[in-house]
């Protein structure tokens, strides 16, 4: 299945896509599930498989303005450095165990929301990424069982403001800007693209390739983030891991590459699709 959050006039809701036609779980289950993140607690998905072709939809996709996938994640966990090119560019060592930093909800937009450049810099960076949405919680997770905890995979960009990044040896807040992240389109559950396949991820700025790689090629596989970070947390359905960025990022080329006022980004992630935004400087 995939899943979206959206907005309409009438408040927000959530859903499943089927092409253009969108039928409202939120409608059908009720105010004791009012987002994405309770239905997948609840493990109240799947008896909606069946409802494409066998009922009216309730929207079109083009109609809805589309939030975050899950708008209210408990957890937002980014994974920095997680490919070899990555490390390589910013002149990074041996690998030791992974490298965590945390993202807030108000960090980030859905597909065909503006990123904002904030305008305290002018140094706004892209990076294409795959996130975790876990279905299952838990706590100290082994490698082995992790995949069972997944409830599906989506698109992230870990838009990155770069000076305020690297002004001290904490990332928090290169990372957390208002609406500097995105993430969508859609949640792809693992029962259609199971977590374990090894897929294409692509960065096109204005149209032009400025990341690809493959996941096979993850220094930390998605299982052992897993079990990893939840041996210091538990996580808890809904929550989001950001499994981290390719080589080929803005801030380490020559001449440095960043996002401005009027660009338009895209992620696309095999099996997912895109994720595009348009760039807009604060208070332009």
């Amino acid at each position: 299945m995939k899943l979206i959050s959206f907005q309409t006039r009438t408040g927000d809701s959530f859903g499943l896509v089927d092409g253009q036609d969108v039928y409202d779980l939120g409608r059908r289950l009720g105010p004791e599930c009012p987002d994405l993140r309770t239905a997948i607690a609840q493990n109240q998905l799947a008896q909606f498989t069946p409802l494409p072709g066998s009922v009216a939809p309730d929207h079109q996709l083009s109609q809805l303005t589309l939030l975050p996938v899950i708008p209210n994640p408990g957890k937002i966990v980014c994974v920095g450095l997680n490919y070899h090119a990555h490390r390589l560019e910013g002149g990074h060592g041996e690998v030791g165990d992974p490298t965590l930093f945390l993202r807030v909800a108000e960090s980030q937009v859905a597909h065909g929301q503006p990123m904002i450049c904030p305008k305290e810099s002018d140094q706004f960076d892209y990076e294409c990424e795959i996130a975790v949405v876990i279905g299952r919680g838990g706590d100290r997770i082994t490698v082995a069982d992790a995949l069972t905890h997944v409830a599906g995979i989506s698109a992230y960009n870990d838009g990155s403001v770069r000076d305020w990044q690297m002004a001290t040896s904490q990332w928090t807040a290169g990372k957390n800007f208002r609406a500097t992240g995105a993430f969508g389109p859609w949640l792809v559950t693992s029962d259609e693209l199971p977590p374990d396949r090894v897929l294409s991820v692509v960065t096109r700025l204005n149209g032009v390739e400025m990341q690809r790689s493959t996941t096979d090629l993850l220094i930390f596989s998605i299982p052992r983030l897993i079990s990893y970070i939840s041996a210091i947390m538990p996580l808890s359905p809904g929550d989001v891991i950001v499994t981290g960025t390719p080589g080929g990022v803005g801030f380490r080329r020559t001449p440095q590459v960043f996002m401005h006022h009027g660009d338009v980004v895209e992620v696309e992630v095999e099996g997912v699709g895109v994720l595009r935004n348009t760039v807009v400087k604060e208070g332009a």
